[in-house]
């Protein structure tokens, strides 16, 4: 299991190394943001230079410590050759960081095992991080990955894991397992977002405006309040369940990788500014990185959302600029984005090759809003205009409400210099482009609108700087009634903040917790009947009551091998396979492990599949009708009475 102190130590790591490199640079490229910045920049540079430079060199700690050292090194020594010597300036308070670190301790807490006596609890958002099986595979094999997910005929992962190679470089240099990375880059993304959306608001506003944007980020939907007002069936039948979309508290639980491209996204308009003000070869270089960085961590942020934003943006920055300033900034920005696109080429390239022949990944269509309440020919009329007037006020209450009253009366401010007017501008463009590519285009790959869902939180993110900045201003001038709004928005959005983090931190109580605390005695027994790159099948409905949907989570979480079939919500996401060939091999796997499938399906798993171990447990049908027991593919090698037993490929000789 992941234990809380080595997760700690790993979060220190990862503070402190990215935070020092990253000041050195944003003391350069933006000093007025240079400790807020500090962490996201330290990460987005590292991790867009190191990733290549790992396709070539074998991934170990020695070599990680050696290029982090080289990085480290030579940034302090651009600094201290550097003509000009800005002054770090940062009025962000030592308390609002101390707060920013305590409420990132929240989405942190959904992650970790919860210890009960016999039973260990997960969280629903435990389902996302499946991903650790990528961490630990990269941990192995280095990059570019393999898919530990099931042996799929494409050579590489078709995934933007960035995030993931970050965080497998961080348990080789802390020596701790992947799973204790994957929670302590989940407590550093969320700090750094905080941080990040802090000194921006701090910036815009003066320091009133940092404690806003924890209290902010620490909201979720009205579905709470809502669903005790009127009942959830109620509430279902007119606005829908609850998916995933939602705001900063929500899915830095969730996808912590989408949080950092986010965050990218939000650095990419500061540096953009800065670019438009002066320009120097550094702070085009850090653009570029910053904006690969987004991309590699998240496809339908950093490589939809933004570059649909980015032109936006450029043109609103633009429009505010001399003849000269113009044709200098276009140079600049043309650079920088061909670095980005040099850069994250590989990934481009892998997830292209891997969608070849599925269709568009993305299709126009309005996000549905409405249910059965209306009829459809009324949906059809209604549910675009609800979008911005029914489900951003109840998904983001306090974030959506009040950052545009905010952003409305700053656009007509006459108190900013050309700067922040360009960046309160900026972060606009940010994010109604953001919400506009929500409600207007949906992802087609997967069964859910991952494209939808992950745009409104680069929105979301745009839209509690400005609403800080707002409300701080507010506050500042007795504004009653501003602050009396934006004290009832926050209200509404509370509850559910709270019901969150409660989830978060105990977990979901079920039966199967006591199966789930002997899985560490299992899977270490697999690992000693199997190799490093050896696959693994077992059932994957095992354990399915531990998560929201059935996923297989205790072989991602603990097995430390990789799986012929990990199951269908993984295959569906991670494979080249089409969708009816996937619903055929899980029910394949179902059957078998049911103890219903046939000779054949089993020879199937040794010969097609490469099912080099089997596991079979006391959960499983497979038991009481054990079909590998009979086969003379399989032998056993392992079992532990009334628990498990562990079967060999037979080898030929």
């Amino acid at each position: 299991m992941a234990s809380t102190l080595h997760a700690a130590i790993g979060a220190a790591v990862a503070l402190l190394f990215w935070t020092s490199l990253g000041v050195t640079i944003t003391r350069r490229v933006v000093p007025a943001l240079a400790l807020p910045m500090a962490p996201l920049v330290g990460w987005a540079v590292h991790g867009a230079i190191a990733l290549p430079i790992f396709f070539v060199l074998p991934l170990s700690a020695m070599h990680v410590t050696t290029v982090a050292g080289v990085m480290l090194v030579a940034a302090v020594a651009i600094w201290l050759a550097s003509a000009r010597a800005d002054e770090i300036a940062s009025r962000v308070s030592p308390w609002a960081y101390a707060m920013a670190a305590l409420l990132a301790l929240a989405p942190t807490a959904a992650i970790l095992p919860k210890v009960s006596s016999d039973a260990v609890y997960l969280a629903a958002p435990i389902f996302d991080h499946a991903k650790i099986a990528l961490i630990e595979d990269m941990m192995k094999f280095g990059v570019p990955p393999g898919n530990p997910f099931l042996g799929d005929a494409f050579p590489r992962l078709n995934y933007y894991y960035l995030w993931h190679f970050s965080a497998a470089e961080l348990a080789l240099v802390a020596g701790i397992s992947g799973w204790e990375a994957d929670v302590a880059m989940t407590w550093f993304s969320a700090f750094a977002s905080l941080t990040m959306m802090m000194g921006l608001g701090v910036w815009l506003s003066g320091r009133a405006a940092a404690m806003p944007v924890v209290i902010l980020s620490a909201t979720a939907s009205t579905r709470t309040l809502l669903e005790w007002i009127f009942g959830s069936e109620n509430l279902e039948a007119v606005v829908g369940r609850s998916a995933g979309l939602g705001g900063w508290l929500f899915q830095a639980a969730w996808v912590p990788q989408h949080i950092m491209s986010a965050t990218c996204a939000i650095a990419a308009i500061i540096l953009m500014n800065e670019l438009a003000r002066r320009g120097s070869v550094i702070l085009v270089m850090t653009l570029a990185l910053v904006v690969a960085a987004g991309f590699e961590s998240s496809t339908w942020i950093g490589g939809i959302t933004f570059a649909i934003a980015a032109p936006v943006i450029a043109i609103v920055i633009i429009g505010r600029l001399g003849p000269r300033q113009r044709l200098r900034f276009i140079a600049f920005l043309a650079v920088a984005a061909v670095f980005a696109l040099c850069l994250a080429t590989p990934l481009l390239r892998d997830q292209l090759a891997a969608t070849a022949g599925k269709g568009s990944p993305v299709a126009l269509h309005f996000y549905p809003m409405l249910e059965s309440y209306f009829p459809d020919s009324l949906r059809a009329v209604l549910d675009p205009p609800a979008f911005w007037v029914v489900l951003l006020p109840i998904e983001l209450p306090a974030v959506y409400v009040i950052g545009m009253i905010a952003l409305a009366q700053l656009f007509s401010s006459r108190k900013f210099d050309d700067g922040r007017s360009r960046v309160v501008r900026a972060a606009a463009a940010l994010a109604l482009t953001s919400l506009a590519v929500c409600w207007l285009l949906t992802s087609t790959l997967a069964e859910n609108d991952d494209l939808g869902w992950r745009a409104v939180l680069v929105a979301a993110m745009a839209l509690t700087v400005l609403a800080a900045a707002g409300l701080s201003r507010w506050i500042g001038t007795r504004s009653r009634i501003g602050v009396t709004a934006a004290g009832i928005a926050i209200i509404l959005g509370l509850p559910g903040g709270v019901d969150l983090i409660r989830s978060y931190v105990t977990g979901r109580i079920e039966p199967a917790a006591r199966l789930f605390a002997a899985s560490p005695e299992l899977w270490a027994a697999v690992r000693r009947h199997s190799g490093p790159g050896e696959r693994v099948g077992n059932n994957p409905l095992l354990l399915q009551a531990m998560t929201p949907w059935p996923v297989n989570i205790s072989w991602a979480l603990l097995s430390d091998r990789r799986s012929c079939f990990a199951g269908r919500e993984l295959a569906l996401v991670y494979s080249t396979l089409r969708s009816r060939r996937t619903e055929e091999i899980n029910a394949q796997f179902i059957r078998v492990f049911g103890g219903d499938g046939s000779p054949a399906e089993v020879r199937e798993l040794a010969t097609e599949y490469d099912c080099r171990i089997i596991v079979v447990t006391a959960a499983d049908g497979a038991w009481a009708r054990d079909p590998f027991a009979v086969s003379p593919c399989y032998t056993l090698v392992d079992e532990s009475a009334e628990q498990w037993r562990i079967y060999r490929v037979t080898e030929e000789d």
